[in-house]
């Protein structure tokens, strides 16, 4: 038996609502949850069209195989930045001509397979053995508007087609319970000096991979209490008067207790290395995950919330190197500093429902970009009111000094610069050197004076 998709009305409807207007097809993502039982989807956004492929995508007797894998796949990335803990984009959907039924098998699997592996490639984290890996293509005709449902093991390369149900329910997730959590993140990655071919970029992901480590093995307090993995995340909620759980939607404050520094049995020595520089990500991170309403685990629940943590941080050190690399950033003199604005987190309502998404806007962008680039990636009115930022301004602080090693990456589109969160960012060069000359000469003085004595 195959997998259930119980899917937001509003979903079919927007479905229903795209034309092709001569287009060979339209295709797009699906964004939801994975439950153990069944899937919910709760949003569909079409993917942009590219410019250079709208005269082709205009011709009739197109083929599938025109389908732009890559243009598809950072779209996938890019919604991917959006979803906050606990949604996914669980497939892909695709509206074609009746004539066209069944030309997409081949090109939409490929598509589904290369997003998973693109969107797992700038995760910190990993699927445990025990979740769905699933992924969903679901076919609409044109003209009949009749759907086909299909899935794909995303682990098994050579997995099959399998049939899978779909079903519309209205108001899927006007009752979704939302976890909040703000966490202070004090991160610090030494760049290393005798890894040449390492950018900072790769350096940062390495860095930061260590420290998502310490936000799995943390220690998670909802509402101020300590609660079992297996346990009802909504026991000992309140009932109503009619003895049901009071009010349609919760909302659950998640605080962060410990933050252990690695695995119990791992056994942690002082080690001397030779650096480059390093960074510093410091700041308050706020943090937001979803769960369905469907007697949801505090396992399920604090998963999605550790995984929010860890994307969050992720993400903003990415797009911040993309934008230094966009824009340019000018070769520095020795010793000189500059300082950037961090991109903060805003969220926005999903009309009809108690989920928000989010994206990244830097200090000097306006509402109105925010807006446009929400409507541009999720094919949704998004009205500027609605927009909660949730975090203030931050800056970064970046301090380095010119050597070969940040001259021969000059050609890397200036990698070596910043990095970001919420906060503060520091990049020290050479500080490692004089650290590692420090300890090596105090270890030299203790030794001298135990064998004189």
């Amino acid at each position: 038996m195959g997998r259930t998709y119980i899917v937001e009305e509003s979903v079919g409807q927007y479905l229903s609502n795209i034309s092709l207007q001569g287009k060979a097809f339209v295709s797009g993502l699906l964004i939801g949850q994975c439950s153990s039982q069944k899937d919910y989807v709760i949003l569909a956004t079409r993917t942009p069209p590219k410019e250079k492929q709208n005269e082709n995508l205009k011709h009739p007797k197109a083929k599938l195989d025109n389908l732009d894998e890559e243009w598809a796949t950072e779209h996938a990335n890019q919604v991917s930045r959006m979803l906050p803990g606990g949604l996914l984009v669980l497939g892909v959907f695709i509206i074609t001509t009746l004539e066209l039924a069944n030309d997409f098998q081949n090109a939409l699997r490929r598509l589904i397979f290369a997003m998973e592996k693109s969107m797992n490639r700038k995760r910190l984290w990993n699927f445990t053995e025990e979740e769905i890996s699933e992924r969903v293509i679901l076919h609409v005709c044109s003209s009949t508007k009749k759907i086909s449902c299909r899935t794909y093991d995303v682990h098994d390369p050579k997995s099959s087609a399998r049939p899978a149900d779909w079903k519309y329910q209205s108001g899927l997730s006007t009752s979704w319970l939302s976890l909040d959590c703000t966490i202070h993140i004090d991160i610090h990655i030494p760049l290393s000096s005798t890894s040449v071919s390492y950018t900072l970029e790769k350096n940062t992901k390495n860095g930061l991979t260590r420290w998502a480590k310490q936000i799995e093995n943390g220690v998670y307090l909802i509402n101020g209490q300590v609660k079992d993995e297996d346990c009802d995340l909504l026991e000992g909620q309140k009932k109503s008067f009619r003895g049901n759980t009071q009010a349609t939607s919760h909302s659950f404050d998640v605080r962060v207790l410990t933050q252990l520094l690695l695995n119990s049995d791992h056994r942690s020595t002082a080690t001397v290395q030779i650096c480059s520089g390093s960074v510093n990500l410091k700041g308050s991170v706020k943090c937001r995950a979803y769960i369905h309403s469907n007697k949801p685990k505090v396992k399920d629940a604090m998963q999605a919330v550790k995984r929010d943590i860890m994307n969050t941080v992720a993400d903003r050190c990415e797009i911040l190197f993309e934008d230094l690399l966009l824009n340019e950033i000018p070769e520095k003199k020795d010793s000189e500093k500059e300082f950037y604005i961090l991109p903060h987190r805003v969220f926005v309502p999903i009309p009809g429902s108690t989920v928000k998404l989010c994206d990244y806007k830097f200090g000097d962008e306006s509402a109105e970009e925010i807006r446009d680039h929400f409507i541009e990636m999720l094919d949704h009115v998004v009205q500027i009111e609605d927009l909660e930022i949730a975090e203030e301004v931050n800056t970064a602080c970046m301090s380095s000094m010119n050597n070969e090693a940040s001259l021969e990456h000059k050609d890397d589109k200036q990698l070596e610069q910043p990095i970001k969160t919420t906060v503060m960012l520091k990049i020290r060069q050479n500080i490692g050197v004089i650290a590692a000359f420090a300890v090596a000469v105090l270890a030299a003085g203790i030794s001298f004076h135990y064998f004189s004595d």
